[in-house]
């Protein structure tokens, strides 16, 4: 760890970093998803859900750099290569042979809903550690995947 002047123990900073990580890891991979169905999406609704689907990752990569920026502002490094993400992601690995739009709706909004699961949880792990700023940092981006998750859902309806 870093020094830095923030007002938690070197032992909270170092276990938010870890959640932290492990959360920007599954945010990339989410990310990648997304483009992955943007990129191969088709079907009669292609415009909608191409639209959709990098409209998604372009707010994943906010979340992103909010995430990692976090990380190191509490001392530690952003591990965000590829390498570091295949290895430390708990999101399911997308399908590549997709390309009927409903196919990526649904392994989308499978991601997505994985994904929030893991933010809520991140919440309160942060919360319990002492650092209301990285819990409110995840319950922003909760917030946000749910909306995500709805307009995917929606389309399945």
């Amino acid at each position: 760890m870093h020094p830095t002047r923030i007002d938690l123990s070197a032992k909270a900073r170092g276990r938010v970093v870890a959640i932290l990580n492990a959360r920007l890891a599954d945010a990339i991979d989410l990310q990648l998803q997304a483009k992955q169905a943007h990129w191969n999406v088709k079907g009669p609704n292609f415009i909608a859900l191409h639209e959709l689907f990098d409209k998604i990752a372009a707010e994943l990569g906010g979340h992103i750099d909010d995430m990692a920026e976090r990380i190191t502002a509490l001392g530690g490094v952003a591990e965000g290569t590829v390498q570091a993400v295949s290895g430390r992601s708990r999101l399911e690995p997308y399908p590549l042979a997709l390309a009927e739009g409903r196919a990526h709706l649904d392994a989308l909004a499978t991601a997505l809903a994985r994904f929030g699961k893991s933010i809520r949880k991140a919440i309160d792990e942060t919360s319990k550690a002492g650092d209301a700023g990285t819990s409110d940092l995840f319950t922003g981006v909760s917030r946000a995947v749910d909306k995500d998750l709805w307009l995917v859902e929606a389309h399945l309806q």
